[in-house]
């Protein structure tokens, strides 16, 4: 007699086993759901300020290396985006250097340079359309800034 209730206890909970119960499984779903829900505007947002923090350091860049050449050089140099892909290259006369951009950046449609000869008045700037603010300039005055020369 204990062997027949013992195999009806063991039938009953192999039956228990088999998984998870579908209001289980609904509630998993809207938890998720819900979690979802919150954490990818926060990421998309995140992703737009990291073009942003990247074309800033890269407008800062280009335009500390003109701010050096400035410091001994006269002439007027020129911004080159072009001859090498996914950099800027800024050349005087025998003074050439290339500056990596990261991917995204690029030159804005208007407004990507201005008064390159005058070391106190000159002017770049980057953009990358995936970020939130876009357009950053760095000038010899200002310095690094939000917009286009």
């Amino acid at each position: 007699m204990a062997r027949c209730l013992g195999e009806r206890e063991g039938d009953a909970q192999r039956g228990r086993e088999g998984g998870f119960t579908l209001i289980e499984m609904l509630v998993v779903v809207i938890v998720v759901g819900t979690l979802a829900a919150i954490a990818i505007p926060v990421f998309l947002t995140q992703r737009a300020k990291a073009h942003d923090a990247s074309t800033r350091s890269d407008v800062a860049h280009v335009g500390k290396e003109l701010a050096t050449y400035f410091v001994d050089g006269t002439g007027t140099p020129s911004l080159d985006y072009a001859s090498v892909p996914g950099s800027a290259v800024l050349s005087e006369g025998s003074y050439s250097v290339t500056i990596n951009l990261t991917n995204g950046t690029a030159v804005p449609g208007s407004g990507s340079s201005s008064n390159l000869g005058d070391p106190k008045a000159w002017c770049v700037s980057l953009t990358d359309r995936m970020g939130d603010i876009k357009d950053f300039r760095y000038s010899a005055d200002q310095g690094l800034e939000a917009g286009t020369c």
